[in-house]
């Protein structure tokens, strides 16, 4: 067990995890992803499958969330997540 250190909590040092980064995305004439550069990387790297696709439209009430996710795996083995934010047109991704 864990002693209290009755240390206050400091939300200085919360930081978010899996946070998604900006990716120019290229697709086929299907809307499939096919190359992908993610920004501050220089590589452009080729999808070589696509694992999952789905979308999602959701808090319509609130503040409109549309999104199409597509987990690939690109060129060298690299399982991630792209996904496109269908109200602003912007690619990003992340972690799967």
């Amino acid at each position: 067990m864990v002693a209290d250190t009755r240390a206050p909590i400091r939300t200085d040092r919360l930081r978010a995890l899996n946070t998604p980064v900006r990716a120019t995305v290229w697709c086929d004439d299907l809307g499939h992803p096919v190359r992908v550069a993610i920004d501050g990387e220089t590589m452009i790297r080729a999808v070589e499958a696509l694992v999952e696709h789905w979308r999602i439209d959701d808090e319509w009430w609130r503040n409109f969330v549309s999104r199409r996710y597509d987990e690939v795996v690109l060129q060298g083995g690299k399982h991630v997540v792209l996904f496109e934010d269908l109200v602003t047109e912007t690619w990003y991704v992340q972690s799967p």
